[in-house]
């Protein structure tokens, strides 16, 4: 190899070096601590899949949550195909991680805590949610208001203990974490539109979510 071109080929890899690294996707942390209690969450707009009662949600002071607050979801309907909504409205993304904190407060026909992504109507989402009185985590397609189970595990969820619940969405993937630690992953083969995140709970629980950390990936 030439002179010339051994210093052709030193130049290409430092320049190549130098390139700036692609920045880290930033996390929006929904700003609990700032809302009023008794108030409706800040940032949200709210709907339900399925019959029965509208959902409502309101801050509730909490000394357990991070930062002594947190969005509840309160109504009592015990609608079994009833299934509220928080969703977040300043942030659309097709490829997401979401992590939080919930909490299964009460609630006779359910007990369950989740989050949806890829919202584009109260009625078409992608869904993870924890259910303290079946024990397990679940992940649905909601198309046109129905569910399809596309993945499951059965663990225990304690009622009345702050949970981790993770859902990252990339792709046709989708990996589920629950409590620190991937539990499992499920395919996405019926629709991937841009949409929104929300909470969501389901007939009559009572659940408290807290420490909401959003992450977009396209």
């Amino acid at each position: 190899m030439t002179i010339r071109k051994l210093a052709f080929l030193l130049a290409l890899l430092n320049g190549v070096a130098l390139m700036p690294s692609p920045a880290p996707a930033q996390a929006t942390l929904v700003d609990i601590p700032r809302m009023p209690v008794g108030a409706s969450p800040l940032g949200f707009n709210f709907a339900r899949t399925g019959a029965g009662a509208t959902g409502q949600w309101v801050v509730v002071e909490d000394p357990t949550a991070e930062s002594g607050k947190a969005i509840a979801q309160v109504s009592q309907d015990r609608t079994d195909y009833r299934f509220p909504l928080a969703i977040y409205q300043p942030l659309s993304a097709r490829d997401v991680g979401v992590t939080l904190r919930f909490k299964p407060v009460a609630g006779k026909v359910d007990q369950a805590g989740g989050i949806a992504v890829r919202v584009t109507s109260p009625d078409d989402y992608y869904l993870v949610r924890a259910n303290a009185l079946e024990n397990n985590v679940r992940f649905y397609r909601v198309l046109k208001g129905r569910r399809e189970q596309v993945g499951g595990i059965d663990i225990p969820v304690p009622g009345g203990y702050w949970h981790m619940l993770g859902l990252r969405a990339e792709a046709d993937r989708f990996t589920v974490s629950y409590d620190g630690r991937v539990v499992f992953s499920a395919p996405a083969d019926s629709y991937a539109d841009t949409g929104h995140v929300a909470l969501w709970t389901k007939a009559d629980s009572v659940t408290y979510f807290d420490a909401i950390s959003i992450t977009p990936l396209d």
